[in-house]
C-alpha cells in the first residue's frame, strides 16, 4: 500500500508499503527501518521545538522534531521494531532561500534531531539535508531503500 505524508504528519508500515512524502524544504523528514520486523515509518517534522506552540503539540506532535521523532519511535516498537535495530535516514533541513533565511529553521531542525538522535544513543547511517532544494522522498518498506529527488 502506498501512504503519503504530509507536512506536520508522519506514517508507519509493514513490508509491502511504501512511504512517499513532498516537498522537503526546511522541514525534517526521519525515515526509520527495522530490517528485522521489516517495519518502518517516516516523520515530516516542520518546526524544532514544541515549546513554541505547546498546545500544537499535544494534538500534534509530528508538527516538531522534538516530540515527532519519539512518536515515530514508539510507533514502530508498538508495531515490533526494536529501536536498536533502527537503520535511520534523514532529509530535508534545507535553506530554500539561500543563506538570507533568518530564522534558519532548516539547520535547527537537524540540530533537535542530532541532539535527540545522540541522547539516545542511535546515529543516522545516512543523510541528504542542507543546500537549497526541496527534496521528495520515496520510502520502501519491503527493503528499506530510500530514494531522493530533487
Amino acid at each position: 500500500m502506498r501512504h503519503i505524508v504530509l507536512v506536520g504528519n508522519m506514517k508507519v508500515g509493514k513490508k509491502g508499503d511504501t512511504i512517499v512524502t513532498y516537498a522537503l524544504g526546511t522541514s525534517l523528514g526521519l525515515m526509520a527501518y527495522d530490517p528485522v520486523a521489516q517495519v518502518g515509518g517516516l516523520l515530516h517534522a516542520m518546526l524544532p521545538l514544541s515549546r513554541s506552540d505547546p498546545q500544537k503539540a499535544a494534538t500534534n506532535p509530528c508538527i516538531f522534531v522534538d516530540t515527532g521523532v519519539p512518536k515515530l519511535f514508539k510507533e514502530i516498537t508498538g508495531m515490533g521494531g526494536q529501536k536498536s535495530r533502527l537503520i535511520l535516514k534523514a532529509a530535508g533541513c534545507a535553506r530554500p532561500v539561500g543563506d538570507n533565511e533568518m530564522f534558519k529553521i532548516g539547520e535547527r531542525n537537524y540540530s533537535v534531531l542530532k541532539k535527540i538522535l545522540w541522547k539516545n544513543s542511535v546515529l543516522l547511517e545516512s543523510e541528504d539535508v542542507g543546500g537549497t532544494a526541496n527534496r521528495t522522498v520515496h520510502f520502501d518498506l519491503a527493503t528499506g531503500e530510500v530514494k531522493i529527488s530533487s
